[in-house]
């Protein structure tokens, strides 16, 4: 007899499930996924991850393979990612559930789990698009899953844009955490759901809103009869939480009136947490209270991902939160501490204190906050000081908002509880909300001018995603900017430029979320403009590369960013300084007075060990790679002396700085096209046939249709004919005639010959001539070329005409087959729908990625 769900769910959990997750998990299994639910904080939102995987386990026809699960821009510890691990490390325990879910994958794996996260050794990671049958969770915020929906993926190049898309919106799954706080990102889920549905895509997305506090009318999924009735929930509704209004006159004062209120709690050996608005207001309450105690933590959505990694490590903060989710073997600190947040601290984290001083925000804000005080019902004698605005101006709806939030406090007569909050009137709730902003409609017409990935260059009537994803920018939430070091931007100068290009080297070695720290635009352009004026001597001047969402680069200099009249440059964009440029405190704010530390480029960090690191960069003598790093293969190889009249040193001269520099990544992990595999080359037959038998494993496992099925496994065989081009193989180093190589290992080095030839466009040509491919009818003709042709990407609609281009047919034959790409993509496109074709797609690619990374199909024994 198979293991009910209270069973599975405590076994994966530890803890026994409430009612509402059993009711859920019964409409799961009964293929009615709602699109909405409205739980209250405390009550475990986030087992939404595991009652899904519970019934991949039980029912695998009846839920998606994927789940998504969007946490808000401004979410700092990354709560999601600790319960997935928790719940992989507890599938190991239990073999059984473990090999159910290695039967559902088509390429072999020892966890079948895939796990990509904002941060830690999982972060922004391939393996979830690895094999598209393999469960798998991805969590990101509301930028890096909404622009990977409209092709337009943040930090990725052109070529990986279609799979992202794909992954994302087809067989998925996907949670929006938080919704009330992102209505344009919700509006668009929405308007992307409905879209694949009308163009009949067979494995559309499904959406389901989740929210403590709904702005929506819609009726959702609420807890159960059966929950009011339980203890545990009771406890947790119930919570004691004593509510204090102080009124203040001078807002000025405000950052004093916090401290003094939270000070007031210095002998009573408490956590107490401290919320404001703002990051001024933040770090002054923070410097008052250190005045008096050494025990605070501050934590704001300012600082760099690494340093926010690292926040969860500091004794303090572990004092704010349940011991399942301190660090191991760290001891939090003792007495009376104090945590300083902005709404950084308002969602995506669990943490719980025992007493709580803010200021007043609009109401599902101040939900948030309470839900962060005695949030399981433990604590006895919880107090929460709110302080507030004698008066507010009338004509600012912002400020219209927070004064209807103190009506609707004034109405709990002094409890704070969930069960109090709930009960207030549900219209005069949403009354209180922030102002929505102005929501951007996305239409179809909007959808097919982004899915056309490789057109890079701007393109009337597609315009930038930013304002579809958050909407038109309220003047209460100004527009961002991110900010990264790189040392790309130091080397690549001069010379370089012409043989390296920006765009093309971040497309290579993409930003990872730990490099990255956001902050609102005129703060970090008067930061910037501090780091210019302490580097003005620099000469030549310091440069600063600024990338756009759609990856283009544009080259610049500090005191070019620094104008006061250039600030609009900086909106919804991301600053790569120099690391000699400094600017990053040990905290990992942006510092315009810090020097540099020789830390700021992070993007080779990871926290796993340092034989497993993703990624490499190496500043080396020469261009080999090193003993040490054999595992590892090659993404490009930089001589930084290239270009130069005479780069060649005279004799006895020795060189000031390594010349080569080696971008080197684990092939498990690879997000781009190496240039070298790690080990042997690798015959063109041999990977084909590993290609076909992935993608044969793969088609199988997803119960693809018999037609559509057969032409991804005969893409498979012709995918790669274009290689056998003596041009081609010359290009990878390859002079003996008597093998055809697919792939060139370590013994190779590749060469520029100058003419930039796709062998996907060779392939085209190839297979056009076989039989098997001519007895297809005109559908499915298209879709096995339209595969061959995409499978780097390309295609998407067309190929530049600098890569239009076979070594071995006559120009005319060129032209014809380069007219046909765009025309094929747009008949499939019309036929599978956006991300249903670049669904397909996915296949052919994860099939090719898996035999390139050197994974074995699965066999009888395996499969």
């Amino acid at each position: 007899m198979s293991a009910s769900f209270p069973d599975l769910f405590e076994k994966l959990t530890g803890s026994a499930p409430f009612p509402w997750q059993t009711a859920l998990y019964d409409l799961f299994i009964a293929g009615r996924m709602p699109t909405a639910a409205d739980i209250p904080t405390g009550l475990g939102k986030t087992s939404v991850v595991t009652i899904w995987l519970i019934a991949l386990l039980t029912h695998p026809n009846q839920v998606p393979h994927r789940l998504v699960y969007v946490v808000n821009r401004r979410t700092v510890v990354d709560q999601t990612t600790a319960e997935v691990e928790r719940v992989r490390a507890k599938l190991r325990d239990h073999p059984s559930l473990l090999a159910k879910l290695q039967r559902l994958c088509a390429i072999p794996t020892d966890m079948p789990l895939a796990l990509s996260s904002l941060r830690g050794q999982f972060a922004d990671n391939r393996e979830w698009s690895i094999d598209p049958a393999r469960p798998a969770v991805i969590v990101g915020t509301v930028d890096m899953i909404g622009s990977g929906l409209l092709f337009s993926r943040y930090t990725c190049g052109f070529k990986t844009r279609p799979l992202h898309a794909a992954l994302l919106g087809q067989d998925v799954l996907l949670v929006h955490d938080e919704a009330h706080l992102e209505p344009a990102f919700q509006t668009l889920l929405e308007r992307i759901a409905t879209e694949q549905r009308r163009c009949n895509e067979t494995r559309s997305l499904h959406v389901l809103q989740l929210t403590a506090t709904s702005r929506s009318k819609t009726p959702a999924f609420n807890l159960t009869p059966d929950d009011e009735k339980d203890s545990r929930v009771r406890q947790r509704l119930r919570a004691p939480k004593r509510l204090h209004l102080h009124s203040l006159a001078n807002e000025k004062e405000l950052p004093d009136k916090l401290a003094e209120l939270a000070f007031a709690h210095r002998d009573s050996g408490r956590a107490v947490l401290v919320f404001v608005r703002t990051i001024e207001a933040a770090n002054k309450v923070a410097s008052a209270l250190r005045k008096q105690s050494p025990l605070v933590c501050v934590l704001t959505g300012t600082m760099r991902g690494k340093e926010r990694d690292e926040l969860v490590r500091d004794p303090i903060f572990q004092r704010f939160q349940p011991e399942k989710d301190r660090v191991a073997g760290a001891a939090p600190a003792t007495g009376t501490v104090y945590l300083v947040a902005t709404s950084a601290g308002e969602v995506g984290v669990n943490i719980s204190a025992d007493d709580l001083v803010c200021d007043l925000t609009t109401f599902e804000s101040i939900a948030q906050r309470f839900g962060r005080v005695n949030r399981f019902g433990t604590t006895k004698n919880t107090s929460v000081a709110v302080v507030h605005p004698e008066s507010f101006d009338e004509g600012k709806p912002y400020e219209v908002a927070r004064a209807r939030t103190l009506d609707l406090l004034r109405q709990l007569n002094d409890n704070a509880s969930p069960q109090a909050l709930r009960q207030l009137d549900a219209a005069q709730r949403r009354a209180a909300f922030s102002p929505e902003p102005t929501i951007r409609p996305a239409t179809d017409i909007l959808f097919d001018a982004w899915s056309l990935t490789t057109i890079r260059e701007p393109l009337p009537g597609r315009p930038a995603i930013a304002p579809y994803l958050h909407g038109e920018t309220p003047e209460w939430d100004p527009p961002e900017t991110l900010v990264a070091w790189r040392t790309e931007v130091e080397l690549i100068h001069g010379p370089l430029l012409d043989y390296f290009a920006p765009g093309e080297l971040l497309a290579d070695y993409p930003l990872k979320p730990h490099e990255l720290l956001r902050d609102r635009s005129s703060r970090i352009r008067e930061q910037l403009a501090l780091i210019a004026e302490r580097t003005a001597a620099t000469n030549p001047p310091l440069e600063a590369w600024l990338v756009a969402d759609d990856g283009t680069v544009q080259r610049t200099t500090l005191a070019e960013l620094s104008d006061k009249d250039a600030e609009s440059l900086l909106y919804d964009r991301t600053v790569l300084l120099p690391p000699c440029a400094g600017g990053l405190s040990a905290a990992g704010l942006l510092d315009g007075k810090a020097k540099s530390t020789g830390n700021e480029d992070v993007a080779d960090f990871s926290s796993s060990a340092p034989n497993q690191r993703p990624r490499v960069r190496l500043l080396l003598e020469t261009a080999e790679i090193p003993e040490e790093h054999a595992g590892l293969r090659t993404i490009r190889v930089i001589d930084t002396l290239r270009g130069m009249d005479d780069p060649d040193l005279p004799d006895g001269d020795t060189p000031t700085a390594p010349r080569f520099w080696l971008w080197l990544e684990r092939p498990e992990s690879a997000g781009t096209d190496g240039k070298r595999m790690s080990g042997p080359s690798v015959l063109l037959k041999d990977h084909t046939g590993d290609v076909e038998a992935h993608a044969r494993s793969i088609v199988g496992k997803l119960k693809l249709p018999t037609p559509l099925a057969e032409c991804v496994i005969l893409a498979a065989r012709l995918h790669d004919l274009g290689k056998r081009r003596a041009h081609w193989q010359r290009s990878i180093g390859n002079d003996d005639a008597s093998r055809v190589l697919a792939k060139p290992g370590r013994d190779l080095r590749p060469r520029d010959l100058g003419e930039p030839y796709r062998h996907e466009f060779g392939s085209l040509r190839d297979a056009a001539g076989d039989a098997q491919l001519r007895a297809l009818g005109a559908d499915e003709r298209d879709l096995v070329l339209h595969l061959i042709a995409a499978h780097h990407g390309r295609a998407r609609p067309h190929f530049p005409t600098v890569e239009a281009f076979d070594p071995e047919a006559t120009l005319a034959e060129s032209q014809t087959i380069a007219t046909e790409v765009p025309l094929r993509f747009a008949r499939l496109q019309r036929r599978f729908g956006r991300w249903g074709l670049a669904y397909l797609e996915s296949l052919l690619r994860a099939a090719d990625y898996a035999a390139s990374a050197g994974i074995k199909p699965a066999t009888e024994d395996n499969a």
